[in-house]
């Protein structure tokens, strides 16, 4: 997911400007790693301006965290509503992840990191992320089930899991093999669904 450029940054109000900062930062260090001071300075903002948007880092991580998974489910949206059938929406959305398995700033699943940093489930952050991969869950389970697989929730769970190993494998190693191991099981999924029909 692409947020702002560094000149877009420059000229976006104080709290935008915090925002695209703290997303950046967020993802390329970790959150635990990335200090308030560091996201003041980089930012541009003063101390108090920074307290006046968020008051706290907890509030600026939530709002990282709900604004990366708007940005992502708007994304997946928009695939499906672009593609001419729950199929096609299915491999519109193969085909993003592999894409941003390529981009140059790559460091994996941004969920999936935030989760590696914060161990209690029922943490806000953690439930926000829950709420988001059931509803991407959700989301392949729909497509599956109007592509005509048998079994779509067993498929929704098997391209979660591709999914997850794809972005998590491809920061740590190869990020071709990881997007081509995706497609494979991706692809064998949507195959069931042709033999169902």
């Amino acid at each position: 997911m692409v947020f702002e450029t560094p000149e877009t940054i420059q000229r976006a109000p104080a709290k935008g400007r915090i925002l695209v900062t703290a997303n950046e930062l967020f993802y390329q260090y970790g959150i635990l790693n990335v200090g308030v001071d560091r996201i003041i300075a980089q930012s541009s903002v003063t101390k108090a301006t920074f307290y006046k948007h968020y008051r706290s880092k907890d509030n600026l991580i939530l709002e990282y965290v709900r604004s990366r998974r708007v940005a992502e489910e708007a994304q997946v949206r928009s695939i499906i509503d672009d593609a001419a059938s729950p199929h096609d929406a299915i491999l519109g959305i193969l085909e993003g992840l592999a894409a941003y398995l390529t981009t140059p700033d790559f460091r994996g699943c941004p969920f999936l990191n935030v989760v590696a940093e914060f161990s209690d489930p029922e943490h806000p952050v953690r439930q926000l992320i829950t709420a988001h991969r059931d509803w991407y869950n959700e989301t392949l389970f729909e497509l599956l089930r109007g592509a005509g697989h048998p079994f779509p929730g067993d498929a929704a769970d098997e391209f979660m899991l591709a999914k997850d190993g794809a972005l998590t494998g491809g920061y740590a190693g190869d990020t071709i093999a990881a997007g081509a191991a995706m497609a494979r099981v991706v692809k064998r999924v949507l195959a069931e669904s042709a033999v169902a029909v």
